[in-house]
This record gives structure tokens, sequence and C-alpha cells, in this order.
């Protein structure tokens, strides 16, 4: 079945979901260049300004149009996220890969390194990082990577014990095929469904790890924004019900929602297969 009938056969919240991250990943690439203002250029002089036509999502503390601080923003909330869940769940599963297929002491070992990783709190392995070196983009990724790369190897570890006792690997090894083809060729391509599922897990986990640090203060630094920071710095309009801080929050919660939804749909429908 090709991947547009696959789409077509999604229950409701699928679909509903898939528009919601198709949307959000078209405001990641597209967005800077559909901003009607500079990110940083105030244009207003009324500060925490209502929905108008002027200012669809208002306007900031400082009178910034908040479309143009969301479409901005977006990039980076987005942009951040999905580099560090690809590379938690590549470098996971690689290395899954690697300790499931050689087994004994290698199993062994890197299971135990792992679980010393998995017990540090993602959120205080972010806070010592930035503490360290400061707060960068690329940092940001490496922490977030480092902090959800534990889990994704737990995931496909058990995958792939689980495949490597079939018939059609025990009859690989019994042809004498060495174990990088064992992992990449009869392994691997058996656990593609649920890694897809979880690699969307790690970008909604990520996600909400960097919006919290930029919350803080130690995500993306002025006078670049993402989604978390716009919240931040808006705060003091929450008392007011100002759009300036109502959107940035609907706006991480309905990418949130709208990809564990297409999560359900499509991890459900796979199960439905296979059964």
């Amino acid at each position: 079945m090709s991947a547009v009938a696959r789409l077509a056969t999604l229950p409701w919240p699928g679909r509903i979901g898939l528009a919601i991250v198709a949307f959000w990943l078209a405001m990641a690439a597209f967005g800077g260049f559909l901003a009607p203002h500079d990110v940083g250029a105030i244009v207003s002089q009324d500060v925490f300004g209502a929905f108008s036509a002027r200012h669809p999502l208002g306007t900031d503390y400082l009178g910034r149009d908040m479309l143009s601080r969301i479409l901005h923003g977006s990039r980076f909330t987005i942009g951040l996220a999905l580099a560090a869940a690809l590379a938690a769940s590549t470098c996971g599963t690689a290395i899954a890969l690697v300790a499931a297929t050689a087994g004994g002491w290698v199993d062994e070992a890197v299971s135990r390194v792992m679980d010393a990783f998995i017990s540090i709190p993602s959120k205080m392995l972010a806070l010592v990082m930035v503490a360290a070196f400061g707060s960068s983009p690329a940092l940001l990724i490496l922490t977030a990577a480092l902090s959800y790369t534990p889990g994704a190897f737990r995931i496909a570890r058990a995958l792939a014990v689980n495949v490597r006792t079939l018939d059609f690997v025990q009859a690989a090894r019994a042809r004498g095929e060495g174990l990088p083809y064992i992992a990449a060729v009869e392994i691997l391509p058996n656990m593609v469904n649920p890694m897809l599922a979880d690699f969307g897990l790690r970008f909604v986990f990520v996600v909400l790890l960097l919006s919290g640090m930029s919350f803080l203060g130690l995500g993306v630094q002025p006078p670049d924004a993402d989604l978390g920071s716009l919240v931040r710095e808006n705060i003091s309009g929450l008392f007011e019900g100002a759009p300036a801080v109502i959107v940035p929050a609907a706006a991480i919660a309905t990418l949130t929602v709208g990809v564990n939804m297409l999560i359900d749909s499509v991890s459900g429908r796979a199960r439905a297969v296979e059964a």
C-alpha cells in the first residue's frame, strides 16, 4: 500500500493530527518569509494589544507584532526539536542494534552505561550543560539528544532482542552472514514502524524540554526567540489575558497534541494491520 493510500485510511483523529503537524512544519519552513514584520520590529505603541486586523495575534510587551514573532519562533522550536529528536533516535537505534546483535558482554556493558545516563533527569542535565558551556542552538540540540538517546536505546534494544530470536535471523546466522548485515538488513527493517512512533514521542519530549528551558531564560537567546521564550517574556500580560502570552502557549499545545494524535493513529493502524 502506498504512503498516500495509508494516509487516506487514517481515522479522523489521525487526519486532524496530520493536518496540524503539516501546518506547523510549513510554518517552520516558510514562516520567516510570510511574516509581515521583522522579528524585532516595534510596530505599535499599544503593548499587549488585542487581536486586530492590523495585528491578528496582538502585540507583545514592547509593541512587536506577535504573528511575526510566532512565525519566526516556530523555526527554532520545531527545527531544534527535529534535529535533536532525529539525533537521539538515530544514535539510540544504532547503539541498540550493535548491542543486541553482538549480545554477551557487549550488550551488558552498553545497557549498563545507558541505564546510568537514563537515571539523570533531562532538565537537570540541560541546566548543567547550559551552566557549563552557555546557551546556543548547537548546545541545545546536543543536550536534548544526550537526554533522550538512552530512552530511544531502551525501546530499540527491546525490539532488536525480540527480532533477533526469529527464524529468518537465525537462518542468516546459519548462512554465515556478518553482524553488520544481520543488524542492517534482517533486524532494522522490522523495527521501523515502532521506532517511527518513538521518534514522534521523542520530538514531543524535546519540544517540551526546550520550551521549558526557554521559559527559564536558558534556551534560545535574544534577539532570536522560540515559542517558550515568547511565553516567558510576555508572562506579565497573563493577568490581563493578553494574546501575547496565550498564543505561543497555545501553539506549543497544538503542536504536541497534533503529533500525539498522529502517532496514536499511525501506530494503532500498524498494530491492526499486523494483527
